[in-house]
């Protein structure tokens, strides 16, 4: 309450200075005082509520509530660039509060995240540390027991975007997979999911199951990466059905609604917040013959095509950029189409929709409407099919159907899906 008494005290100090210097009707009078306590009350109420909330913390960064449990264990870590406490690596932190990391494991674009989409990634030693790194992409994609040996504790702490091509859930179902064969406890640091908010999309069917989809889950599924690791163990979806032995640190302070900006780009070409809100929608033109921005500085956040000159007034020129994208598609050529910098990313937490429109209107604008789903890019995430979980979208669009058509198409499994979801929620 002491917020209220000092606002109110200031307030009426306020009020007595404005008394003595004018001369005031007593009904104005009561309507001034009447209007000081209301601010007074809407200035001491807001700070108590966000002194209740508190501020948001990583699983991460809440260093009691697992570091004495590593202690005196031989600990592998899966990690990238993204695992950061109080601003350096974890592993790098962990190492100074005295954990024992022996092996660590990184995702695509590699353990520094330097790596560009869809690059083979070579195991490797950690410069800085001396600690081997396996990398868990290409054709190595799950650790082998050799991988293994030694650890006695894995630890998970990689930040995910929300959307199922997003290749880093891929590898979680690996790991936890490696880890139930093998009888290793996996704690997961958990991370804010940025399109967390909403859920939506076609729900992948098994025949375009890939390493860009491995569950029955929507483009967006709305889960963290703890709450999505309870899905994989519940549903059965590891070999044999195993149950993975985990250990979730939670999140302090977090709903699904609550906005959060990644402190660090994800991957080389999610390298602003409004790429990562964009990309559930954005991704699936790389099934297309349209550039999404690779190859510039403002990767998910620009579509065209040298196709469209003389439709669309805006264009950019794709480039090769080492460590983002080096073989863009449409490489030195002038792209024409539409510039997403400006766009209201916030559509996305009121409409909780992706937007189908982007991809309707495009291809009935496209001159050669049969080379609109092919691409040049890599098979593994150029294919139209897997990107959408089902060979039904392609053709909707082919076919003219309506963006209403198409949502009602999703059902009923997208409320299935929502339904089974709440199961698996850690926060509100």
């Amino acid at each position: 309450m002491q917020f209220l008494f000092d606002s109110l005290r200031a307030q009426g100090n306020l009020l007595i200075k404005i008394i003595e210097s004018m001369k005031f009707k007593p009904t104005y009078l009561i309507m001034l005082v009447g209007i000081s306590i209301c601010i007074a009350l809407l200035q001491a109420f807001v700070p108590l509520e966000r002194s209740i909330e508190g501020k948001l913390k990583t699983g991460a960064e809440q260093m009691d509530k697992y570091v004495p449990y590593l202690k005196d264990k031989r600990v592998g870590m899966v990690v990238n660039q993204t695992s950061i406490i109080e601003g350096v690596s974890s592993v790098d932190k962990l190492i100074s509060l005295g954990v024992k990391v022996v092996t660590i494991f990184g995702p695509e674009h590699g353990f520094r995240g330097n790596a560009s989409a869809g690059v083979k990634i070579d195991n490797a030693v950690d410069a800085k540390t001396g600690i081997p790194i396996f990398s868990l992409y290409g054709t190595h994609l799950k650790p082998t027991t050799d991988d293994l040996k030694g650890i006695e504790l894995m630890v998970f702490d990689i930040q995910d975007v929300g959307a199922r091509f997003y290749t880093y859930i891929s590898t979680l179902h690996y790991v936890m997979e490696a880890c139930a064969e093998n009888n290793i406890e996996l704690i997961i640091l958990d991370r804010p999911n940025p399109n967390g908010f909403y859920v939506d999309g076609p729900v992948m069917e098994e025949k375009q199951k890939s390493f860009i989809g491995m569950h029955p889950i929507p483009i967006v599924h709305g889960l963290t990466i703890g709450e999505y690791a309870q899905m994989i163990n519940g549903e059965g979806w590891l070999i044999n059905k195993l149950k993975c032995k985990l250990n979730i640190v939670k999140l302090a302070n977090y709903t699904h609604q609550t906005p959060y900006t990644l402190p660090v780009k994800p991957s080389p070409n999610l390298n602003t917040q409004r790429s990562i809100l964009l990309y559930p929608s954005l991704c699936l033109f790389e099934g297309t013959i349209l550039s999404q921005g690779r190859g510039t500085l403002f990767p998910f956040q620009l579509l065209g095509s040298p196709d469209f000159a003389g439709q669309y007034k805006f264009s950019f020129r794709p480039i090769s950029i080492p460590g983002m994208s080096e073989s863009p598609i449409h490489k030195d050529k002038l792209c024409f189409g539409i510039d997403l910098r400006s766009y209201n990313v916030e559509k996305f937490r009121k409409t909780g929709q992706i937007n189908l429109k982007w991809l309707i209107d495009l291809y009935q604008a496209y001159p050669d409407k049969s080379k609109f789903f092919d691409n040049n890019q890599s098979p593994q995430i150029g294919n139209f099919n897997r990107l959408a979980g089902t060979d039904a979208l392609k053709q909707q669009i082919i076919d003219g159907k309506s963006e209403e058509e198409i949502r009602m198409s999703w059902e009923p499994a997208l409320s299935s899906y929502k339904m089974m979801r709440r199961s698996y929620l850690l926060y509100k």
